[in-house]
């Protein structure tokens, strides 16, 4: 079975999971970003004046994420050198990660203290799996905007809306750009509406679905060529 698109569809499927399993990682683990560094900086540096708990994880979370996306590298080589199919393979790690993550939290959340070593454990698991998306995004889709990062997606946004609207760059490239950046932005917004919304309804079981759309990526994965 394959789902029509090709790349645009496995990109936005990982927007929608990044801001869906990012929003969780918030609502649930104490402030917690699982895809976003700077974000963390900013909640850890609140966490320590406010005396709030997750300093733990907040502080773990960045060496963490460079340990993994360095070992998906290595094995993103090491895979290509055996003619792997390195894409797919990568996305089905990521689809195991979040089927863990979304086994772990309903186990054993919800977590009104991040800083146990349950919790802790939980929350290192989605990292790993947005650190190794934002692995995956950079090495296989570069030319597409991140699935994960909206600050530089939405400056860019801007400066090509105002040239598009000035007329002073006619390029194709910058429409098709343009479009795609409109769409990773509403997509990592529907995400995250859509952890708020089934979060509050459902808690950690709403976690099911970004472990389904990884799996839908994979099956869209196989008409883009990418590897």
């Amino acid at each position: 079975m394959k789902i029509p698109g090709g790349t645009a569809t496995v990109a936005g499927l990982l927007s929608f999971n990044g801001g869906f399993v990012d929003s969780a990682g918030f609502l649930g683990l104490q402030g917690l970003f699982l895809s976003h560094v700077t974000g963390n900086f900013v909640t850890l540096g609140a966490a320590l004046v406010l005396g709030h708990h997750a300093i733990v994880g907040k502080l773990l979370a960045l060496p963490e994420f460079i340990l993994v996306v360095a070992l998906a590298r290595f094995v993103g080589w090491r895979l290509r050198a055996t003619r792997a199919p390195v894409l797919r393979i990568m996305l089905g790690l990521e689809v195991i990660l979040l089927l863990a993550f979304f086994l772990m939290a309903v186990g054993f959340g919800p977590f009104p203290d991040a800083d146990t070593p349950i919790a802790l454990l939980t929350g290192f698991v989605g990292v790993a799996a947005m650190a190794l998306q934002n692995g995956v995004q950079r090495v296989h889709f570069a030319s597409l905007p991140p699935t994960t990062i909206m600050t530089g997606n939405t400056t860019q946004l801007a400066l090509d809306g105002v040239d598009l609207l000035l007329g002073v760059d006619k390029r194709p490239q910058l429409r098709e750009r343009f479009g795609r950046l409109i769409s990773g932005i509403l997509t990592f917004a529907l995400g995250c509406a859509g952890c708020a919304l089934l979060y509050w309804l459902a808690g950690f079981w709403s976690l099911l679905v970004p472990v389904i759309v990884s799996a839908a990526a994979i099956l869209a994965e196989d008409s883009t060529g990418a590897r």
